[in-house]
């Protein structure tokens, strides 16, 4: 006999609640707001019984191993929206942990995303451009995780980002070019400083009525390092893209891809991560 249990429709086609970025005329256009980017669970679980027996069955079905993926992510801004300045503090938090029991061996535990990152960020309302505000920006960031990786210590870097950005426009929600600046002291007696620039694209296109499309991407190149450390990057670069399908009073569901590619310094060969799944969203603003 065998029995299969799967809460997914695919791997990384979670049970998934979501809440996506209210479009901005849901934004109050001056004052405090109360912002729910994002907060979701994902869950797969696939159980399979007798794999043994079944070891090379062509069958994948009942020959793979048992596994489960539970990711959970929550992104929340607090912004104060003014004629001449905007000023967004957000905190941000994933967690995601895959584990296989192969028949006959130990389980095996891989985190799949681990990040919290509070950042607060100020950006003037210099110019206008394609319906959008266009200005200088600072940004102050700490990035840290929720359990360190079995061989290395939790992530602590503190992080400073200052360019020029365009914002909140129809299309265009937050497009910048910048200089960074990090202070790495995830490893207690090696401590880093590192310069970088970044630049990043958030960005949001109607093909239909109904339907959007979205994508939010960034580079980050370091170019000057205080000290040699062979796990620091030399380059990183995330990109998620989505086309989104609106439901029902602001519920919407449809596919994403993300991807995470990056290199370190001490390696001759970058690494990489994809991601492909469906998620449902559902909007949420607040005035203060």
């Amino acid at each position: 006999m065998t029995k299969k249990l799967s809460l997914s429709l695919l791997p990384a086609l979670a049970l998934s609640v979501a809440a996506q970025t209210a479009q901005a005329a849901d934004v109050p256009a001056s004052g405090w707001s109360l912002v729910l980017n994002k907060a979701g669970l994902e869950i797969s679980s696939t159980d399979i019984k007798n794999s043994e027996e079944y070891k090379s069955s062509p069958n994948s079905e009942l020959s793979g191993d048992s596994q489960s993926l539970v990711k959970g992510i929550f992104d929340l801004s607090l912004i104060d929206q003014q004629d001449t300045f905007k000023w967004e503090n957000n905190i941000f938090m994933e967690y995601g942990k895959t584990k296989v029991r192969p028949h006959g061996s130990p389980n095996i535990e891989n985190e799949t995303a681990d990040k919290i990152l509070l950042s607060t960020d100020y950006a003037r309302k210099t110019w206008r451009y394609w319906d959008a505000d266009v200005g200088p920006f600072v940004n102050l960031a700490y990035q840290t995780e929720f359990d360190p990786n079995e061989d290395a210590p939790r992530t602590k870097i503190a992080r400073g980002t200052t360019g020029i950005k365009m914002f909140d426009g129809p299309i265009i929600k937050n497009m910048y070019a910048a200089l960074v600046g990090e202070y790495d002291f995830t490893y207690k007696h090696d401590k880093t400083t590192k310069l970088a620039y970044e630049v990043g694209l958030k960005a949001t296109y109607p093909l239909r009525e109904g339907i959007n499309f979205n994508l939010d991407t960034y580079f980050r190149d370091y170019f000057d390092y205080n000290k040699y450390n062979p796990r620091d990057f030399d380059y990183e670069w995330n990109t998620k893209a989505d086309m989104m399908v609106d439901i029902y009073n602001g519920l919407a569901i449809g596919p994403y891809i993300q991807y995470f590619r990056a290199k370190d310094r001490g390696s001759r060969k970058y690494g990489s991560s994809t991601i492909i799944g469906v998620e449902g969203t559902f909007g949420g603003a607040w005035g203060l």
